[in-house]
């Protein structure tokens, strides 16, 4: 075939459009942003906990079973994002390679499915972990090979994903022993992704007293730091049935005082400096009061709990959204009156 100017035009052209095309696709490809975490931070804002739900042993065992409605709700009521506690150990093969159970990430697609049909960020954690927590050695294989597995599977999420590495670390997990085994889990996950915001709390719990045990790796940056919040735990836990002589503390008040201020107000500054000095974004994972406690004292600290996170720049999630410290009565379909101490 004889090839004329015309004919080479058209080949030169091909080449250039076919040259282009594979230029945007390695694009698309390769140039996966990792965004910035302080950023990613005010999608959680405002957070509700999706408590006795999926970190039950089975959903539904603790009362809750998550429905479609909960998210327009949830969306419609002001917050920006949802926390899912996760018992992913209940539902993961007990040998190796611990495979996790097809239906139940199912049910976990779902759920993600709903946060992003009504614009809600969603946090997913692994919850009640408890074999962990009293035998850290012999879990450690499972817990890598968990968040494996959920990082494979949800790489290609939207970044309104996030994944928090393990909640309220405990007993023989020490905090020198999690410091570990948080490393080692972000290596996993960074090893896939790259793009998905990480969540890190401290040992002991989750609450104020490890934080400065906790090291999180300087080379990770993405990342929130988390921590959990009860003060005062005699007025927070008041009666709570798991805890031992909480009966006892039945009648106890937060009346608001400036002195009860100052105590939370002083405990929420020393978590600010600690993540200034290593340039962090803070959410406070959980906080709430039980039912137990009498509603003006629970409005009251609710309430000055909510503002002095965000004074102090750190998103929230309220514990929890329809168990014994809920916000929402799920046989009325309803809020309860306590919502209007989280968003007025």
């Amino acid at each position: 075939m004889k090839i004329t100017p015309f004919h080479f035009l058209q080949i030169c052209f091909l080449l250039v459009m076919s040259c282009s095309e594979q230029s945007v696709s390695v694009s698309k490809t390769n140039n996966q942003e990792i965004p910035d975490p302080f950023e990613q931070n005010k999608l959680l804002s405002k957070t509700i906990n999706f408590g006795n739900a999926l970190e039950a042993p089975n959903e539904g065992e603790w009362g809750i079973i998550l429905k479609e409605l909960y998210f327009k709700e949830i969306k419609a009521a002001g917050f920006t994002a949802v926390r899912l506690p996760i018992r992913w150990s209940a539902h993961t093969q007990l040998d190796s390679p611990f495979t996790i159970e097809a239906d139940f990430f199912s049910r976990i697609d779902w759920i993600l499915d709903q946060a992003e049909e009504n614009d809600l960020a969603i946090i997913i954690n692994i919850h009640h972990y408890e074999e962990i927590f009293a035998n850290p050695d012999h879990e450690k294989e499972k817990f890598i090979s968990i968040w494996k597995q959920i990082t494979k599977k949800y790489i290609n999420r939207p970044t309104t994903v996030f994944y928090e590495i393990l909640n309220e670390p405990n007993d023989q997990l020490t905090a020198q022993l999690w410091n570990i085994y948080l490393a080692e889990a972000i290596d996993v996950i960074r090893e896939i992704d790259s793009t998905h915001t990480v969540i890190i709390g401290p040992a002991e719990w989750g609450g104020i007293s490890a934080i400065n045990k906790l090291i999180i790796p300087s080379e990770e940056k993405n990342a929130i730091f988390t921590f959990h919040y009860y003060t005062p735990f005699e007025f927070t836990h008041q009666g709570a049935e798991w805890v031992d002589n909480s009966e006892a503390w039945l009648g106890t008040t937060w009346n608001g005082f400036q002195n009860e201020k100052v105590e939370i107000s002083t405990d929420f500054l020393s978590v600010k400096l600690w993540a200034e000095q290593r340039n962090l974004p803070v959410f406070l994972g959980e906080f709430g009061a039980y039912y137990k406690a009498d509603y003006t004292s629970r409005f009251k600290w609710t309430e000055y709990v909510a503002q002095r996170a965000e004074q102090d720049s750190f998103s929230w999630a309220y514990w929890e959204f329809a168990a014994g410290f809920g916000i929402y009565d799920p046989d009325a379909e309803e809020w309860q009156p306590l919502l209007k101490a989280l968003i007025p």
